[in-house]
């Protein structure tokens, strides 16, 4: 049968996106549930792997949206089952809430556009960022960050504003800051639609356009490796 990798996509702005095409590639199937369209999340994950996309919403915005607690609880059942799982900005952060960490409002404001991540030593034997680093470009657009990893996580990569872009918290389980599925045309609509009292934050976000356009090849190479890496897990997960 066809591995499939279920995907959580909290935000109508942000699909899967390249990772589309490069799953497609790697045979892989994809079944989306979208939350903010009433569709339930799963409480137990049925598919060789799982991803949660990013979203407006703050991962403490449970009151107002109570689905956000059935994601960590998804997420918590695919990381008991060793089910290989990427958390995607919000995503990684409802990973590292649902298993002890902490996310709060960014010290920093707003992380976007064009961000560099340094890997630590500890990625130099993961199978999804070993060799991606030292230094990599991701695009990236988040408020919120993780405070603290969960306990038994490794981080693998870090930033100049925000330290904790890439993390590992089970043998097959990664939450990562930055967006690997977005190119530059779904960056500029975010941009366009961000709102923001600071000037000088809105610049940076807007500057971001040109910044990622300018260096999406490098941001598309390292992409399409992780998306890749993550197939082959799911791939080999189940033969």
């Amino acid at each position: 049968m066809t591995p499939t990798v279920l995907v959580i996509q909290p935000g109508d702005d942000d699909p899967l996106g390249r990772f589309t095409g490069w799953f497609a590639e790697q045979g892989i199937a994809i079944q989306t549930v979208r939350p903010y369209a009433e569709e339930p999340v799963p409480a137990q994950i049925a598919a060789d792997g799982l991803i949660v996309l990013g979203g407006e919403m703050s991962s403490n915005d449970t009151a107002t949206y109570p689905w956000l607690e059935d994601i960590r609880g998804l997420l918590r059942d695919a990381v008991g089952r060793d089910i290989p799982t990427l958390g995607i900005c919000l995503g990684g952060q409802l990973l590292a809430q649902a298993l002890g960490g902490t996310v709060v409002r960014g010290a920093h404001g707003t992380e976007s556009g064009l961000v560099t991540v340094t890997v630590t030593d500890a990625a130099s034997d993961d199978v999804l960022f070993d060799g991606v680093g030292p230094h990599f470009p991701v695009a990236s657009m988040h408020g919120d960050a993780v405070d603290t990893l969960p306990a038994g996580s490794t981080l693998l990569g870090t930033g100049d504003v925000y330290p904790h872009q890439v993390f590992r918290a089970a043998p097959h389980a990664w939450g990562v800051q930055f967006h690997p599925e977005i190119g530059p045309d779904t960056y500029a609509a975010w941009a366009h639609a961000f709102h923001s009292d600071d000037t000088a934050e809105r610049a940076r976000v807007m500057q971001g356009i040109d910044d990622l356009t300018a260096a999406d090849d490098a941001v598309r190479h390292t992409s399409a490796l992780l998306a890749g890496r993550f197939a082959a897990l799911v791939t080999a997960g189940r033969r």
